[in-house]
């Protein structure tokens, strides 16, 4: 291992480890702006205006990141077709463009150094405007000239000992298959969150890290159940299981049905007027109809529930 950077890759990656399970889902790109410490110096994970970015303290390069852009200021659409087509194509490894056309430019060459040091890097994933999973370790793993772009590994968790070690052929396989599960929640909450402006459709409860994105048909299924912002609601996360569990069923007309099974207990405020209260109500809906539930699928959902009931 040659890396006169190791302590602040160590350092970045332990402090990615603690912000996870604070934010739940995808980074803010204020946690991520914020930054971390190594000692006494106050480090920055990502730039805002760069894709491959070396902060100042250190000699090879720390991280790469890509964004979904905000278009117009509107909520993004529900293909992003691009992106999710060659993340569910890729296999073992991920595709990073090159800075520009120029393979030599100052910023590509620090990639083809990371991929001769066999240096961990993390990659900021966007799922969302201005939210982003962090994938790391990865590594730079082939640097091509002619296609103006790299292939990124990631790699299992691993020990520091091990940490400048790029991932085998195996590892990469087990590695991607974890981290393409990951994004496929994490961008599918994302879109969904806020094509309905961050609020439960039912209760219209604010609280980002209270609300879910609740699949209308489940990603099991080959053919509805992609992880399209059609194929989603805003739910809190009680609402999110009650609708799960088959105790609230929504019909193609966007109406809140709730179960016998739940109208004949009586056990105090919150479940009667947080769940039972809802009876007969109209979703909260995007203003932007390419946002709104699929009718088709809305349909064959409540059909699961008049069953269940």
């Amino acid at each position: 291992m040659s890396d006169p950077d190791a302590s602040f890759r160590l350092a970045a990656f332990d402090r990615l480890r603690l912000l996870a399970p604070l934010h739940g889902s995808a980074l803010p790109w204020s946690a991520i702006e914020a930054g971390f410490t190594c000692g006494k110096d106050s480090v920055r994970f990502a730039s805002a205006a760069q894709g491959i970015f070396k902060p100042a303290q250190m000699k090879g390069v720390l991280s790469v990141k890509t964004v979904v852009p905000k278009p117009g200021g509107r909520v993004w659409y529900h293909d992003q077709l691009e992106s999710d087509t060659k993340l569910r194509a890729a296999t073992d490894t991920l595709t990073y463009a090159f800075k520009g056309t120029n393979p030599d430019d100052t910023q590509n060459r620090l990639l083809r150094d990371a991929m001769e040091r066999q240096l961990p890097l993390i990659y900021f994933y966007g799922v969302a405007p201005a939210f982003y999973e962090p994938i790391f370790p990865s590594y730079v793993v082939d640097w091509d000239p002619k296609s103006l772009s790299v292939k990124l590994a990631p790699k299992p968790a691993t020990d520091a000992a091990t940490l400048w070690m790029p991932p085998n052929q195996d590892e990469r396989r087990y590695a991607l298959r974890q981290v393409k599960q990951r994004l496929h929640q994490s961008s599918f909450r994302e879109r969904v969150v806020a094509a309905y402006g961050g609020r439960c459709a039912l209760t219209g409860l604010p609280e980002l890290r209270l609300v879910d994105a609740a699949h209308i048909v489940p990603d099991i299924d080959p053919e509805l159940g992609q992880p399209d912002i059609r194929n989603g609601i805003c739910m809190s996360k009680l609402h999110h299981v009650a609708y799960d569990a088959d105790l609230i069923g929504i019909d193609p007309d966007h109406r809140i049905h709730v179960s016998e099974r739940l109208l004949d207990l009586h056990d105090g405020p919150l479940l009667e007027h947080g769940i039972k209260g809802l009876a007969g109500k109209i979703i909260r809906l995007p203003s932007d109809d390419h946002l709104k539930p699929d009718r088709e699928r809305l349909a064959l959902r409540f059909e699961r529930f008049k069953k269940a009931a």
